[in-house]
């Protein structure tokens, strides 16, 4: 975001000669390029600064701003009276009757004073009536630009800064493309540094529009291609403590999906509560539609759709491995998930039983975890019971298996299927279950529906497995067969 108010400034500020950045690019062959180019007065504001330089006192950050911009206004129109006590507007209005060139403001990281003083409401709406004040309906505004996390913050039913075309992580519009590297840019940068892009692929990607299915993050891969190293680049960044925060919060089901989206499992979000700030949560849904702003959580997009109310619905998930290594290790380090990290820390073991066909210990692996952690382990569907089993599986088939869901195999689907990753020498799980009948029948309908032939992509050792919870018992049953595909 940052980069992009930058080069706006660039393009549109008189106080520079930009031409030699932009003519070689695309813009430089749409018809109003020049136009535009070089022609305005612009201001760039890092509100970020501008805050803490006040102390993170909104009337003095306002006060010092306006000084500052009517210090440089003085040199545009030396002959204006300048001593309009803070008033910047008037500080604007007098240069643009003067000079008939108007302004482009760009703001960059608008809502700060809402994320860092969330609690002073006061502040926050002396700012946006300050915002409202200088930008709404001035003939001296030829373009205005916030970049941000949030939504804008609205107080009851209306915003005052409903004058704004609003671009976000859930309605990106038609500058979805822009909100990261697409995958045509990241294989570019791959083959032209020489970094393995299918692993590249694998930590980064993740993000998907309906028009944009491929977005990288921007960021991590710059940093990936210049350490030469694939690592979780987010837990320097700010938001890294408030993911900490927000997913510790004692909030009905919040927990349980949590649990499933780290499992792999897409929840579904309503993001129609959402109060654009980060400390009104009146339920699960407000802190998911938070950390879908914040870029934790990715929109799958076909799965839009829209409530009784015309709530719109979404189903989103962990977007990459990235991500879904900053969550477990958030996990790892909170009380209220012990339980979940204690089972993802035997997936070694829970996978070397698979490997070596004992019905008998799988079974046994998960009664006992059904015994210690009943707080996750409250599954009553197969769904759930898919959550517990990608959840023990997860950290030893990280770097060596490729996960997929409900994948369509031969006449079916299969609930989960672990194909190994290129280069690394193990065979394919195909795993069915059941909740309430038995584990043969679930390995009967891997044959009987014949799934080992959807893997056409795939020829070596499969292993097959049935497992089954019965609620009544409280015990599983696991059959385990191996076959060789050609």
């Amino acid at each position: 975001k940052s980069v992009t108010a930058s080069m706006l400034c660039a393009y549109y500020s008189k106080d520079c000669d930009s031409a030699p950045l932009f003519d070689s690019l695309k813009i430089a062959r749409v018809a109003s390029y020049k136009e535009h180019l070089n022609q305005y007065h612009t201001i760039f504001i890092n509100m970020t600064d501008a805050f803490n330089s006040a102390g993170k006192k909104v009337p003095a950050m306002i006060s010092s701003l306006s000084a500052k911009i009517a210090h440089e206004l003085k040199g545009l129109s030396p002959r204006l009276d300048f001593s309009f006590q803070d008033n910047l507007m008037e500080y604007l209005q007098s240069t643009y009757a003067e000079t008939s060139i108007p302004f482009v403001i760009v703001i960059d990281e608008w809502d700060c004073i809402m994320r860092e003083q969330s609690e002073d409401e006061e502040g926050i709406r002396q700012y946006l009536e300050w915002l409202k004040l200088i930008l709404k309906d001035k003939s001296y505004v030829a373009l205005a630009y916030m970049t941000g996390i949030l939504p804008i913050k609205k107080y009851g039913s209306h915003s005052a800064l409903n004058m704004f075309d609003e671009y976000s992580m859930t309605e990106p519009g038609e500058f979805a493309e822009y909100i990261g590297f697409t995958e045509e840019e990241v294989e570019e940068l791959c083959a032209s540094h020489g970094v393995d892009f299918a692993t590249m692929q694998r930590w980064y990607d993740g993000y998907s529009f309906e028009d944009c299915p491929h977005l990288y993050n921007p960021n991590s891969v710059v940093r990936a291609i210049q350490r030469n190293k694939f690592r979780s680049y987010w837990t320097q960044t700010e938001t890294f403590e408030s993911l900490r925060k927000y997913i510790d919060l004692n909030l009905e089901g919040l927990r349980d999906e949590v649990i499933r989206l780290v499992a792999g499992e897409e929840v579904v979000v309503n993001t129609a509560t959402f109060h654009n700030d980060m400390t009104t949560f009146e339920g699960k849904d407000d802190v998911l539609s938070l950390l879908i702003h914040l870029g934790y959580l990715a929109l799958v997009p076909e799965s839009t759709s829209f409530g009784v109310d015309n709530d719109t619905i979404f189903a989103v998930k962990i977007p990459n491995f990235e991500i879904n290594k900053e969550f477990r290790n958030i996990l790892q380090h909170n009380s209220h998930y012990q339980g979940v990290y204690a089972l993802i820390q035997k997936t070694d073991e829970l996978l070397e039983h698979i490997l070596a066909g004992d019905n008998e210990a799988v079974a046994e692996f998960f009664n006992l975890a059904h015994q210690d952690h009943t707080s996750i382990l409250k599954y009553n569907d197969e769904n759930s019971l898919s959550c517990v089993v990608a959840l023990s599986l997860l950290l030893t088939t990280t770097d060596t298996y490729t996960v997929y869901r409900e994948q369509p195999s031969g006449k079916g689907y299969a609930d989960l299927i672990y194909l190994p990753r290129p280069g690394v020498q193990k065979p394919a799980l195909l795993i069915e279950l059941k909740y309430n009948e038995s584990a043969r029948s679930a390995l009967a309908q891997i044959k009987e529906q014949n799934y080992p032939r959807g893997l056409k992509d795939y020829q070596g050792e499969l292993i097959l497995v049935g497992l089954n919870y019965s609620p009544k018992t409280k015990e599983h049953r696991c059959l385990i067969e191996r076959l060789h595909k050609d």
